[in-house]
């Protein structure tokens, strides 16, 4: 290195960092979101008026959930053309203005894609019902002859991620029944068939029409299911999927899942991102195995992929940081970046697993302060910076989610996390719709629309505000790594790389802080003292 290059400052001599690595993603369900039609259901109208809002939220890009075309069996993860929106939503010309004024208001737009199935509905699973065992249209998905007496059982032991099994048998043409097509969801979601080269190729072409128009980049449901297992074995304990309270939806022992074949799947997809400069594509990916969660992340596979362990840990010191360890650890090796989140469409809203009412609320902004104090891309759910709770005596006529008919009416399902938002008024439907909106809204919400909460400075939605704001333009938030730092018990505290102190006080009393200047508290400080159920950043 000759002097003049040695004296170059660091910031002209190193490249920037992808903006995904650090980036604030705020996830939407459009069907939840806004309404801008008046039909009781959310829309990307509704999304493109709201922009505005998550402008003043200061977050760096937006995953939508799906909004291709539905008959929405399960939400919009049941696609029949991945390639169009559906008018639900307002069609293809919704999508553009949402991307033109996203991007004018430097915003990032990713969005959902579906591989590992499509709808029942979708040309390619049509053709196939009406092809013979053994055709070119069924060698698109998974159609097996069954076992026992004229094939009357299914082909192997598997269960649907949402209850019953994971076949459904197929009337022939000549009327009698015949195959067993397989769908790991909803029998309205036929699984796909990844050796076939015909989906590989179609996949890339949903892929190429979505970022030519401008997408930022995906987020790729189920992203360690398209591989099956060579011969479908039956699954050890198929009965283990099911607790009686909620659907276990990973098992690092699952056959259906995680099979080593997914990793040239994203091998391929990743060289068509890569000719896309500053895309990203991020992976559901449920796999409880460092070592095997990392591969994923690979520099020549996925950019990112979701790390849930924080979002299923309680509210407990020693187990929040075991959480940040492991998910730290399972991308070192690999260098790539961590993910977070407290919650999302599938998980019960973070203020009810908290406790709910005030301790789950004090919990919660505790826990946004800490998530965003962490190195790595965040991402936020639409409503948790309402400090909106679970909606969970939803009555059983208003549920929607498959679950609750497939588990016989034992397992209500994902749509207490999934109520629309509150953004104005006294009154449901609190300016989301003119109409009822698709989901009940509880009335005691009211406190929490986001008209009320702009209007002070102790909201949740002020703190997330401030929080976001100072993450972003704040030097000591730089690094990507972290120091653990001596505490007192039921507390924790880290000091990142750029010098940032993050303090979580998890006690029931309050603590003196150390030395420092207080940058942010999720609650009320006094004489230094950070009172229970609360975190602060210091300087």
């Amino acid at each position: 290195m000759n002097e003049n290059s040695a004296a170059l400052p660091a910031a002209l001599s190193a490249p920037a960092a992808p903006w995904w690595r650090s980036a604030v993603f705020y996830q939407v369900y459009p069907r939840s979101f806004a309404d801008s039609n008046g039909d009781g259901v959310g829309d990307l109208g509704g999304l493109r008026e709201k922009l505005g809002y998550l402008e003043l939220l200061g977050v760096d890009a937006l995953w939508i959930c799906p909004v291709m075309l539905s008959p929405m069996a399960d939400g919009g993860y049941d696609v029949a053309d991945p390639r169009d929106i559906d008018p639900l939503f307002g069609g293809l010309a919704a999508m553009d203005a949402v991307l033109a004024e996203a991007h004018d208001r430097g915003l990032r737009v990713t969005m959902d894609l579906v591989p590992n199935h499509t709808s029942d509905q979708h040309l390619w699973f049509q053709q196939a019902l009406h092809a013979p065992p053994g055709s070119p249209e069924r060698a698109r998905y998974i159609f097996r002859d069954g076992r026992g007496p004229k094939g009357a059982e299914p082909p192997n032991n598997w269960p649907s991620i949402f209850g019953g099994p994971a076949w459904t048998r197929v009337i022939e043409s000549d009327g009698l029944p015949g195959q067993w097509y397989l769908h790991i969801f909803a029998p309205e979601q036929p699984d796909l068939n990844w050796e076939n080269p015909e989906v590989a190729a179609d996949f890339e072409d949903t892929i190429r029409f979505w970022l030519a128009r401008g997408v930022d980049g995906f987020r790729i449901d189920v992203a360690h299911g398209m591989a099956k297992p060579a011969g479908l074995p039956d699954m050890a304990h198929p009965e283990g999927q099911f607790d009686g309270d909620t659907l276990v939806v990973h098992d690092d022992g699952d056959p259906r899942f995680n099979d080593p074949g997914v990793h040239a799947i994203h091998r391929r997809l990743r060289t068509i991102m890569d000719q896309y400069p500053d895309t990203v594509a991020i992976g559901e990916v449920w796999v409880d195995d460092n070592v095997r969660f990392g591969e994923y992340v690979r520099p020549d596979e996925l950019h990112l992929a979701f790390n849930f362990r924080l979002a299923e840990t309680p509210f407990h010191p020693d187990r929040i940081r075991a959480a940040i360890d492991n998910s730290l650890r399972a991308v070192e090796a690999v260098g790539a970046s961590p993910t977070w989140t407290l919650s999302n469409h599938d998980i019960e809203r973070e203020v009810t697993r908290y406790g709910g009412g005030a301790a789950g609320q004090a919990r919660a902004r505790a826990m946004i302060l800490l998530e965003l104090a962490l190195p790595g891309a965040v991402f936020v759910y639409n409503g948790a910076e309402l400090g909106l709770p679970n909606v969970d005596d939803l009555p059983e006529s208003a549920l929607q989610d498959p679950t609750w008919e497939r588990s016989g009416h034992t397992l209500r399902g994902r749509d207490g996390c999934r109520v629309p938002l509150p953004w104005e008024g006294q009154r449901p439907p609190f300016g989301f719709s003119t109409a009822d909106p698709w989901l009940p809204m509880p009335g005691q919400w009211s406190a929490l629309t986001v008209e009320k909460q702009l209007e002070r400075l102790d909201s949740m939605l002020s703190l997330y505000r401030m929080a976001i704001e100072l993450r972003g333009a704040r030097p000591e938030f730089g690094g990507s790594g972290l120091e653990w730092y001596a505490s007192p018990p039921g507390c924790l505290a880290f000091r990142r790389d750029g010098g940032l102190l993050c303090v979580l006080n998890a006690t029931e009393s309050p603590i003196l802080l150390p030395a420092g200047e207080v940058l942010l508290t999720s609650a009320p400080i006094r004489s230094r003292k950070l009172p229970a159920n609360s975190t602060a950043w210091l300087v």
